[in-house]
């Protein structure tokens, strides 16, 4: 059962990425407890084991969340995710590609067409990272990318979905914190 919190009811279908490579499993697990204390959250996917990109560093965990919410996209990406980002000990700096406790972005936002300081909506790594792809083909195997046109499906047909590792256990987990019973667990 879900606390109602001060969790925003209603509004937009959104789509956010989670990835963290320090203490990932304590790091995942507690960014989705924080985002269900804000918004609904109506799905999990899969979370992926996957290398690093950019140096030697440990292996991320991906998943993408889908949820409701009635903030507008800057006011969640720089209100609440960033929040939840600083408050699980995220340091920003000059590399973009450093290790994080947890990286929380905004893949989809309804059908908006975002590009602005800071943010870009629909995500363009949605097209060059795998893990997002096939986390959001796994919540809504038809969705069509804001501005697009062509399914997502259609989209990815020629991307390699090698080099990720479905962490089953660590999944159910997940959307069982999340509120999620066992069966039908992806998606309410």
């Amino acid at each position: 059962m879900r606390s109602p919190g001060k969790r925003s009811e209603g509004g937009a279908a959104v789509y956010l990425s989670l990835g963290s490579n320090i203490d990932p499993e304590a790091n995942v697990m507690a960014a989705v407890r924080e985002l269900g204390r804000e918004v609904r959250i109506t799905g999990i996917s899969t979370v992926y084991r996957t290398k690093a990109l950019g140096g030697s560093q440990p292996d991320y965990y991906n998943c993408v969340l889908r949820a409701e919410t009635a903030l507008q996209p800057e006011e969640l990406k720089f209100g609440l995710l960033r929040r939840i980002e600083q408050c699980l000990g995220r340091e920003r700096g000059e590399d973009r590609y450093a290790p994080r406790t947890i990286d929380i972005d905004i893949l989809i936002y309804g059908s908006a067409v975002v590009d602005g300081l800071g943010l870009t909506v629909p995500d363009p790594d949605i097209l060059e990272r795998p893990f997002l792809a096939a986390g959001l083909l796994e919540l809504d195997p038809l969705i069509v990318l804001p501005g697009r046109g062509r399914s997502l499906a259609e989209e990815c047909q020629s991307m390699d979905m090698g080099g990720m590792e479905a962490l089953r256990s660590f999944t159910e987990r997940v959307r069982l914190a999340a509120g999620f019973s066992s069966r039908g667990a992806h998606s309410v």
